[in-house]
């Protein structure tokens, strides 16, 4: 069984746009996939009632699994999602504070 552990960056946790995209995404799956955190039962990854279900909130590791042909594949686009949706989320943060990605870029020596 492939697994993946991904952490909630946005400071709104895993709300209704990312939760989406993301079942969207592991809709796709020909296996089963699920998502969860570490000490409970997981949800069908497949499931947008169930991923809205886990109420993630910031800062909160999640495990993804899935078993069977492409599993690795499947759960690598996945965080893929993750990775996204945190970047994006981090950019309208900053936006919002009046500071733009540039101006944290270091300037050249």
């Amino acid at each position: 069984m492939a697994e993946r552990h991904v952490r909630v960056e946005s400071h709104v946790g895993l709300h209704s746009r990312p939760a989406a995209e993301f079942v969207k995404a592991a809709a796709q799956a020909p296996m089963e996939v699920t998502i969860g955190r570490f000490a409970e039962v997981p949800v069908n990854a497949k499931s947008i009632l169930g991923v809205l279900a886990l109420d993630a909130r910031t800062g909160e590791q999640l495990r993804l699994c899935a078993e069977g042909d492409g599993a690795e594949e499947v759960l690598d686009s996945l965080c893929a999602i993750f990775t996204e949706a945190n970047a994006s989320n981090a950019s309208s943060e900053l936006a919002g504070a009046g500071v733009a990605e540039q101006d944290l870029a270091e300037p050249n020596a």
